[in-house]
């Protein structure tokens, strides 16, 4: 049973596609949890932590993080409750990802399309609800 947690918990190898079945939600950036075992941190952008501020160092947008959170939320799927950990659950299709390696702790950061919504990274840039982060956005281009 260990061996099969920390699995869940590993990092997909940077430029491996995967699939991710959106199933958990915390805040406009992520994590998503997925299905299949990784937690995403969305590639290329920011948004306000869930206390409405941002961390030192990272881009800084004017969007309230609740409405950043919702709004990812529904470009994956359909929102069906929130879990007790405070994660808003999510019912979508699968998404299509590609590692840009480790996002810091159990998180994989990816660059997804959902065919609900195409680019999540682009759509959530280009309806307000984060910004561009430049450090991490390396030449994607968004469709």
């Amino acid at each position: 049973m260990m061996f099969t947690l920390l699995l869940a918990a590993a990092i997909v190898p940077a430029g491996q596609a995967f699939d991710c079945t959106p199933t958990a939600v915390w805040d406009g950036d992520g994590p998503i949890w997925c299905a299949e075992g990784p937690h995403i941190r969305l590639s290329g952008i920011a948004t306000r932590e869930m206390d409405g501020t941002c961390r030192p160092g990272h881009p800084c947008p004017a969007a309230d993080p609740i409405a950043a959170r919702d709004h990812l939320v529904r470009l994956l799927g359909d929102r069906g409750g929130v879990r007790p950990t405070g994660h808003v659950i999510v019912v979508g299709p699968v998404m299509r990802c590609r590692s840009a390696g480790s996002a810091g702790g159990n998180r994989t950061a990816a660059f997804c399309t959902s065919p609900r919504s195409g680019d999540i990274s682009c759509a959530m840039v280009r309806d307000g609800y984060a910004a561009k982060w430049d450090r991490y956005w390396k030449g994607h281009r968004c469709q």
